[in-house]
Formats: structure tokens, sequence, C-alpha cells
């Protein structure tokens, strides 16, 4: 074979992959595209058709879709003292959530990464992820076994037991983004404030805490949207208690009115753009 027709043969894969090897960025985004390209189909689509879909009604007659543009279900959303009452318990109960979560994940996370041993550490790490092996209905029901009236805890089922039961579910979504902040702590900070006379809460406040709050940030995102969306727990543990969730499930279900459902999606996506926005203006997102 002819030296010309071997650089026939490999002259175009070599230049590529040497003008891929110069240009990182464009090796960068032709890796992304495919993961990227999905994204905008599955979730920027999905949302894009549910916020059309909430301008569309139903029939009252037929149950059919009627795609014609109107505000109706907007306006029974915001004049419905219900809805309103109900979109407020949804918000207490995500911020209700998150903040058991960071009380309870922080001081567990600090001692997994700054008073454990590496081995020790690999160990808690697999025990945190442990929970996420089990099923979701696995772990919910066994709550509500404990929950009822002759199970261990025996509070009996409400708004406190849906707490209790999501602060469990997504405890480990707030302890890790946390040990991973706190990894990355360096101790010669936490040396440097002890001998600069700093006590411990002080060194919490003025070192610990600044350096860690991004993560914190990431763990509350985790717990408020998970909290704020979900309806199958207070299905199982919340008694009478009437969640966002639950009404989307119920309007697309027993009441077949998808539009209206829509509509009250719509809430928690809203919520949730203002929170990330609130966070955004803090420049927590920008230290992650």
């Amino acid at each position: 074979m002819t030296t010309s027709a071997v650089v026939g043969r490999t002259g175009p894969r070599a230049r590529a992959a040497a003008f891929l090897h110069r240009h990182a960025r464009t090796r960068l985004a032709l890796l992304l595209s495919a993961p990227l390209a999905w994204l905008g189909l599955a979730y920027l689509g999905a949302l894009a058709a549910l916020f059309v879909t909430a301008f569309w009604s139903t029939d009252t007659f037929t149950g059919d879709l009627v795609k014609t543009f109107t505000w109706a279900n907007f306006h029974d959303l915001v004049t419905g003292e219900v809805y309103l009452t109900i979109a407020l318990r949804s918000l207490g109960v995500a911020v209700a959530v998150t903040l058991i979560d960071l009380v309870v994940a922080f001081p567990m996370a600090f001692a997994m990464a700054k008073l454990a041993s590496p081995r020790a550490q690999r160990w808690l790490v697999i025990l945190v992820l442990t929970p996420l092996w089990a099923s979701y209905l696995a772990k919910t029901y066994a709550w509500r076994v404990m929950l009822s009236s002759g199970g261990l805890l025996g509070w009996g089922y409400g708004l406190g037991a849906t707490i209790a039961t999501l602060s469990y579910l997504w405890l480990p979504y707030m302890i890790l983004p946390i040990y991973a902040g706190l990894e990355r702590l360096p101790n010669s900070l936490l040396d440097a404030a002890g001998d600069l006379g700093a006590r411990g809460w002080r060194t919490f406040r003025t070192v610990v805490w600044p350096l860690s709050f991004p993560a914190v940030v990431a763990g509350s995102i985790f717990t408020f949207s998970l909290s704020l969306g979900d309806y199958i727990t207070v299905k199982i543990v919340g008694g009478k208690s009437q969640l966002i969730g639950n009404v989307v499930y119920d309007n697309i279900g027993a009441a077949n009115n998808l539009p209206f459902a829509a509509a009250v999606a719509t809430v928690p996506v809203v919520i949730m753009l203002v929170y990330l926005a609130a966070v955004r203006r803090t420049g927590a997102l920008e230290n992650l």
C-alpha cells in the first residue's frame, strides 16, 4: 500500500481528531448535544405542552378537550379560596421539610466530613445511600404502619405525618450535597479560626456556614421541589389533607379535567422559578 493511500485513509480522521483536540469547546458541545437534545424534547417540550394545555378547556357534556384559548382555568385557580389554601399549605410543607432536613443533615454531614476517618466516611456515605435503594412506596407504607394508632409512634395521620415522612424520604438529598461541600472546606481555615480565638459558634457563623451555604442551597432545591410536588405520601399518611399534587392527580383522574390540572401544575413550577431566582441573587448558584 502506498504512502498516499495511507494518508488518504487516515488523513481526514486524523485531522478531525486534531481539530477536536485543539477546540475543547467544540468537543464539549458534541458530547453534550445528544443529552441536551433529549432534555429539550422530553423536559422542556413537556413543560411547553403543560402551559399550552392550561389555556384549553373541557366540554362539560362530552368530556372532550376544547382547544380554544381561555383564561377560565387560571381565573378559577386564583379566585377559589380553597386552591389558595392548598397552595399555601403545600408551600408550608415544603419549607418545613427543608428546614427539618437541614437541621438533621448538617451535623451528620459535618461529622462525616470533618470528624470521621476516611474509611468511616466511605461506610457512612453507603449508609446514607442505602435508604435510596428501597422502594419509595415500601418506605412510605412503613411510616404508615409506624404512625397508625397501634404503631410504634402512634401519631395518627395528617399534615404532621406527611411532613415527618417526607423529611425522612428526602433526607439523603440534603446530607450528600452538604457533605460534599464540607469535605472541600480546608481544615486549615477551622484551625486558623481557633488560633484567632473564635469559639465554636463564631467559627460556624463566620467560616463554616458562609462556605457551606452553596451546598445547603443545592440540598434545599432537592428537598423543597420534591416536597412541593409530592402527592403519593399525602395520600398514604396525610389523612384528609390536600396538597397541590393531589389536586393535579384528582383532576387528571376522577374529574377528567386535564386543562385545569395543567393550570394547577403551573403553581409549583412558578414557585420553583421564584425560589431559584431568589437563590441566584444570593450568588450561591455560582459557587456550587
